[in-house]
């Protein structure tokens, strides 16, 4: 399952959601991008996939959906989005999320049967994105939505850097830059033509986090901060300049939708005959198991 796997960037155990959002200093990053998502994300819908929920920061956004996946390669970040978000296997109306522990490259389920998905802050750990996209493309049915958000390394800051020659790559340069291990940037060009080839076709585009700077975010209010970056954002739609980029895309009108009754597919063998044995799935064709425990379906190992 992992020889063509590339490298994988594990949260497991991180207190990422403590440590990162919830110490109040990107107060002013987290209510942008829920602007940017307001703006892109169609209202509702029946089945939403959120590739790389993380401990479930966005996941209330999506309210307007029947049933969340969210989906992290991490247990640890999974288990606490339970906590924040309440433990359910996904039949529970009241509760409508179902955990799933895999890989973006490896997705374990059939083809066709989203109506929308997400990637927040996550296609930036990917080595080989055009495979993540891939990958999304395939479990997306015809005209579906997916909302892309991506580091960009043509932004302001680093054009001027540059420019000063305090940094040695080119953010003209359409290949990714990798400036720290499994952390990317990408071009915009680049991102939007691997788009284009997974058959996920960019309608709009946000410029967000325009003033992501500390200074500013000391010496201005956030909420003024992010009221100038709602002004900005529709800008992306024409120049990209913001260190974060978001995409609405849409799938193309070909391809399978998955029956119903269908859900979860071996990611080893792609067999979708997976018999629930309670703490476990069994693949019905290469006769791997994989562990279901404490409301998480774990695909990342078998067991």
């Amino acid at each position: 399952m992992t020889a063509d796997r590339p490298p994988v960037c594990d949260y497991e155990g991180s207190e990422y959601q403590a440590t990162f959002w919830d110490k109040g200093e990107r107060e002013y990053e987290d209510r942008s991008e829920a602007r940017a998502l307001r703006a892109l994300l169609p209202p509702g819908g029946r089945l939403l996939l959120e590739i790389g929920a993380g401990a479930g920061r966005n996941t209330p956004r999506y309210a307007g959906f029947e049933r969340i996946v969210l989906l992290d390669y991490s247990r640890t970040q999974l288990a606490q989005a339970q906590a924040r978000l309440g433990r359910s296997r996904g039949d529970s109306p009241s509760r409508p999320y179902l955990y799933v522990a895999a890989d973006g490259y490896h997705l374990p389920f059939v083809p066709g049967l989203f109506d929308a998905a997400t990637m927040i802050r996550v296609i930036h750990h990917m080595a080989d994105a055009p495979a993540a996209l891939r990958q999304v493309r395939t479990v997306l049915q015809p005209g579906a939505v997916f909302v892309l958000e991506f580091a960009s390394k043509l932004h302001l800051k680093a054009i001027a850097r540059w420019g000063l020659r305090r940094q040695n790559w080119s953010p003209f340069d359409p290949n990714p830059v990798e400036f720290a291990a499994l952390n990317f940037d990408f071009h915009p060009r680049a991102m939007l033509d691997w788009l284009r080839a997974s058959d996920l076709h960019p309608r709009a585009m946000r410029a967000v986090s325009y003033f992501r700077l500390p200074l500013l975010k000391r010496l201005l209010p956030t909420g003024l901060l992010v009221a100038l970056d709602a002004l900005l954002q529709p800008t992306g739609q024409f120049v990209q300049l913001s260190p974060s980029l978001f995409v609405r895309a849409q799938a193309g009108s070909r391809g399978p939708v998955a029956p119903p009754g269908k859900f979860f597919r071996c990611p080893a063998c792609s067999g979708d005959e997976l018999n629930d044995n309670g703490d476990h799935l069994a693949c019905s064709r290469c006769g791997r198991r994989w562990a279901v425990q404490d409301g998480i379906y774990d695909f990342k190992e078998p067991m």
